[in-house]
């Protein structure tokens, strides 16, 4: 009879009865997520394991259809006895299966080492050494990762063998991907990897982390920049915008505009107009080679919405005496 230690319960693994709805798994899975997430337990290898049992019984039980399968084949721990040898062959059992794989005619425990190869190969599970799911991860599984970096972690399609290459999306901030550095990621199936990553990353970028795959394979972070409110990139170039006051504008001289270097001073002409670009040199974003494009700066005129009495005052005696007339040619 099969030993109870090979058996993996999943509802016992979430801490819900088998009649529980997809509601309610998920509410469990939720709140024992956040208890055993390795970031709330750093260095506690026990809770890193039991996060990894909770989101593999989460993979099944959020499943209607490998549900429905474990619930069918799980009755079988009890009830007929292992081989105690690997499968090694397709001969009889489920494998011949092509289409229904919920038809028990054909299922034959004693072709399986132990239940836990069994019940994996029917619902279509199996983890490797160091807890990597066989199947695609769903990215927004974990709502707890940490905020540091943002990974969508994915199997691309290949043959199943012992080693294989894993993709991962990794989502920076443009000031990150500017200086680059180490950077602590988590990926889905538990694992927390420092990574030494190129100064000016692009989107669409790859880093290739050797021997961090599926069984001795290698791990892809394919890169995204997140946009940001203030720098666009425009390739080597970085493009702002700097508003300046209506005085700002007709006198000229030193403003500061933002870089990812950090404010500069810069100057601007009497009468600067709405609109109108400077470039800052050696200020934009590097290549590969470590050559700098420039940055592009905007000028902006705003208007406040606001203004104390004095100002307005002044504003007023302006009025009387300026003599630009911007609309002197509209009336002839």
């Amino acid at each position: 009879m099969q030993n109870l230690q090979n058996f993996r319960d999943y509802y016992e693994i979430l801490g819900v009865p088998k009649e529980a709805s997809s509601e309610e798994i998920k509410k469990n899975y939720r709140r024992l997520a956040r208890q055993y997430h390795p970031d709330l337990n750093p260095g506690n290898k026990a809770a890193e394991d039991k996060f990894k049992d909770i989101g593999e019984a989460y993979e099944i039980l959020s499943d209607s259809t490998k549900r429905a399968q474990y619930d069918q084949f799980s009755r079988y721990w009890n009830q007929r006895g292992f081989s105690g040898k690997q499968q090694t062959s397709k001969g009889k059992g489920w494998g011949n299966q092509k289409s229904d794989r919920t038809n028990t005619q054909d299922v034959n425990p004693s072709d399986f080492a132990n239940f836990e190869d069994f019940i994996n190969q029917v619902v279509g599970v199996k983890n490797d050494k160091n807890g990597a799911s066989d199947s695609t991860n769903d990215a927004n599984r974990d709502p707890y990762r940490s905020p540091r970096s943002q990974v969508q972690y994915t199997v691309p399609k290949t043959p199943r063998s012992n080693r294989r290459d894993i993709e991962a999306r990794l989502t920076l901030p443009l000031e990150k991907a500017y200086i680059g550095g180490n950077e602590r990621i988590r990926l889905e199936d538990g694992r927390s990897l420092e990574v030494t990553m190129p100064p000016g990353m692009v989107t669409g970028q790859t880093i290739r982390l050797r021997n961090q795959g599926v069984g001795g394979g290698d791990l892809y972070l394919k890169i995204t920049v997140e946009p940001h409110p203030l720098f666009k990139l425009e390739g080597l170039n970085i493009f702002c915008q700097v508003p300046v006051t209506p005085s700002e504008a007709v006198l000229g001289g030193q403003v500061e505009a933002p870089t990812l270097d950090g404010p500069v001073k810069m100057s601007i002409p009497q009468g600067v107009r709405s609109g109108q670009r400077f470039r800052l040199a050696n200020k934009g974003y590097p290549s590969e080679g470590g050559k700098r494009g420039d940055q592009l700066v905007e000028i902006q005129i705003v208007t406040p919405k606001t203004i104390s009495q004095e100002e307005k005052e002044l504003y007023e005696k302006l009025r009387q005496i300026e003599t630009f007339k911007p609309r002197a040619d509209l009336l002839g």
